[in-house]
């Protein structure tokens, strides 16, 4: 996956110097951007979970200078996480951690005058800035809780603190923008972000040797035309 991921960097770094021979009219758009998340950690071993909500809002800078490609840059404050799955047992648990993120992505758009369709793909760097968790049961002392489901599941991640807060990974989207004036524009996108790295230790002494993020993201943005 890692390779795959590395050959569309390539592929996207080696197409801009062709871009580049070629002039058109620049573009510059500043906007802000809000919206929602459903968030999962792919966890080994495996750990029984599904979606948690959460939000996502920032500014986007947008550049362009070809007729069908660009470059986009956002800061965004977003929230990510898991939720454990306990099927037919009374109990909740949902962890969030809040990001600052960075993308910086290729902008490639297509269509006509008013309505265009457009694909972001590129990397993504982010800095958790804190973290909360919701639950009915005291899930620091698991074996005082009646009744928990203790047999076939893991429960470290249940208590454990994340260690790594830089994380990084690749974002790709698409998305449609609306132009309602010369300078004015909606844009509609949802996005797919695969982290690379591990919110715990993976050491080999270490309970979880993989603990990647990954995130779905749906937002709505207002565009303005500075150029």
């Amino acid at each position: 996956m890692r390779r795959f991921f590395s050959a569309i960097i390539i592929t996207i770094v080696s197409i801009a110097p062709v871009y580049a021979q070629r002039h058109y009219s620049p573009n510059v758009a500043i906007g802000g951007k809000a919206g929602a998340t459903m968030s999962s950690i792919a966890f080994n071993p495996d750990v029984q979970q599904s979606m948690v909500n959460g939000l996502i809002a920032g500014v986007t800078f947008r550049y362009t200078e070809e007729k069908h490609v660009g470059l986009m840059a956002e800061i965004n404050i977003e929230q990510r996480g898991w939720k454990e799955d306990f099927e037919e047992y009374p109990f909740s648990y949902e962890r969030k951690l809040t990001y600052i993120q960075v993308p910086l992505l290729t902008h490639i758009f297509f269509g006509g005058r008013k309505f265009k369709g457009f694909i972001n793909l590129g990397p993504e760097v982010s800095y958790m800035l804190g973290e909360s968790t919701n639950a009915n049961f005291n899930y620091n002392n698991i074996p005082s809780v009646p009744g928990f489901p203790t047999e076939n599941r893991m429960t470290e991640q249940l208590y454990t603190k994340v260690k790594n807060k830089f994380d990084y990974g690749i974002s790709a989207g698409i998305g449609m923008e609306y132009l309602i004036k010369r300078r004015h524009s909606i844009m509609l996108e949802g996005r797919y972000y695969f982290g690379l790295g591990n919110i715990y230790p993976d050491n080999k002494r270490d309970t979880f040797s993989a603990s990647r993020g990954s995130t779905i993201s749906i937002t709505l943005s207002y565009m303005y035309r500075l150029k």
